[in-house]
Formats: C-alpha cells, sequence, structure tokens
C-alpha cells in the first residue's frame, strides 16, 4: 500500500486485512504529519517513509519492500469484502496457486449514499493479487496498472472503493487530472480536434447512463454519467486553451 494524509479512512482498509496479511507494507510520503503512520503500526505494519514521486512508481517501491511469495495491492480508500476475502482463500488453497501468477476482481465504489454497480465504475476490473516478481506497476503516472507476467485468474466479492467522500472532492480531482493529461499531450506533440472533444464528451455520457444502464443507480448514476463528460471536455479541452494562449496572448491594458 501506498499513501499519503490518509488517518480518517486508512483504519477501515487495514482492517480488512490485518487478521491474515503475513505482512503489511506501507510506503508513506515524507510530508504526511497526521496520525497515518500511528494507525498503520497499531495494525503491525511496516511503514516506509518515501518522497512523493508520483503513484506508479511510489507502487513500485512498495513492491521492492515485501518479502512474501504472494503480493495483495490495496490503496487506502479501499477494502477487502468477506466475499473476495474468501475467494482469495479458496484461490490460495486450491491448485490454481500453482496456474497462475495472479488474481483480479471487480471494484465497487460507494458514492452519494449507495453502491454504484452500473454505468462506467463498476465492475472496474482490477489486477491487484500478484506473485512476487511476477508484475510490476506500468501506465502514466496517474493511471497506473499492473503488468503482470503471465496469466491471472477472475475471483469472486468485490474490492470496496471508498473513493470521492463528496462531490467536492470528485471536481476537484477533475483539475488535477487535467493538469496531467494536458502535460502529457504537451510531450507526446498531440494536435487537437474539436470533434474528437464533442464526440468524446457526449459519447462518456451516452455510454454509461444508457448503453452501460447508469440510471439504474437512480440520480447518482446520472451525476457520474454527467459529470464524468464533462472532466473528459475538460481534460480534452486543455490543450485548445493552451494553443490559444500562444497564438493569441492578453492584449495590453488600455491607456487612458
Amino acid at each position: 500500500m501506498i499513501s499519503g494524509a490518509e488517518a480518517s479512512r486508512i483504519g477501515r482498509s487495514l482492517e480488512s486485512v490485518a487478521a491474515w496479511a503475513s505482512e503489511i507494507v506501507i510506503v508513506l510520503n515524507v510530508e504526511v504529519q497526521d496520525d497515518t503512520e500511528d494507525i498503520a503500526k497499531r495494525y503491525g505494519a511496516k511503514v516506509i517513509r518515501e518522497p512523493w514521486q508520483g503513484f506508479r512508481e511510489q507502487k513500485n517501491i512498495s513492491l521492492r519492500h515485501t518479502t512474501q511469495p504472494w503480493i495483495l495491492c490495496l490503496d487506502a480508500d479501499e477494502e477487502v469484502s468477506p466475499e473476495l476475502r474468501e475467494s482469495i482463500f479458496q484461490f490460495f488453497n486450491g491448485p490454481d496457486c500453482q496456474k497462475y501468477s495472479g488474481a483480479y476482481f471487480a471494484r465497487k465504489v460507494w458514492f452519494l449514499g449507495r453502491w454504484i454497480t452500473h454505468g462506467d465504475w463498476y465492475p472496474d476490473h482490477v489486477l491487484r493479487l500478484i506473485k512476487k516478481d511476477s508484475g510490476k506497476w506500468e501506465g502514466s503516472p496517474e493511471h497506473c496498472k499492473i503488468e503482470l507476467n503471465g496469466s491471472s485468474k477472475k475471483l469472486a466479492g468485490d474490492l470496496h472503493h471508498y473513493t470521492n467522500p463528496t462531490i467536492a472532492d470528485y471536481v476537484q480531482k477533475i483539475n488535477y487530472f487535467s493538469n496531467i493529461f494536458l502535460q502529457r499531450q504537451l510531450e507526446e506533440k498531440k494536435a487537437w480536434s474539436a470533434t474528437s472533444v464533442v464526440f468524446r464528451s457526449g459519447w462518456r455520457f451516452l455510454r454509461a447512463y444508457f448503453f452501460k444502464l447508469g440510471f439504474l443507480d437512480g440520480f447518482p448514476g446520472f451525476f457520474i454519467a454527467a459529470s464524468t463528460a464533462y472532466a473528459t471536455l475538460v481534460r480534452h479541452s486543455r490543450l485548445y486553451e493552451h494553443l490559444q494562449s500562444i497564438a493569441s496572448p492578453c492584449p495590453p491594458p488600455e491607456s487612458h
């Protein structure tokens, strides 16, 4: 696990694994000053302080500090459900443990007072259980995933995800991720297209709300579909804003 200032919710995550994990390794941002480290140590965790290097690199550091033959990768806002825990036990007690290099399962989000079970947010399969030295975190710095050397098995049960406690928390992330996305577009010298922006934004809503049955999650389902479309619009419009600022810089103030 990696963590920042997560004193308000890391305990729930650790509680879900402490009774059966052989070791708990947490790479903690050196700047964290809240009670996260104290809470982690109460659950017997080994805490390593590291400067923040981005999600991908921080998670790879955590892998290097593990010593057991199998690794379960969690975030501080996630919780192993009882059903998933039983599936993991069955995996280790059966022949599949020898056949596979990893296992993946669905992640289910708690948002606006309910579990989200449709749309773009579910089932959101994630590969998180891996044999040591069989994989590492790859992908972009903000949206990384484990690249596995070998095959993986799907397990029953959900990984509970308590991300975005409020709408305000969710909206704050739109700007954060759009900044990173813009930087990557500039590095890759991407071209901007109005048609692409309009299509992508509209499609994200239609896909989440209608094709993936987001409407079955009530108003939260509508909000997720609409806000995802808006986040897509913001993310893909930042390059246009950047190009306009270069082509048409602000005029000098008028003299009176």
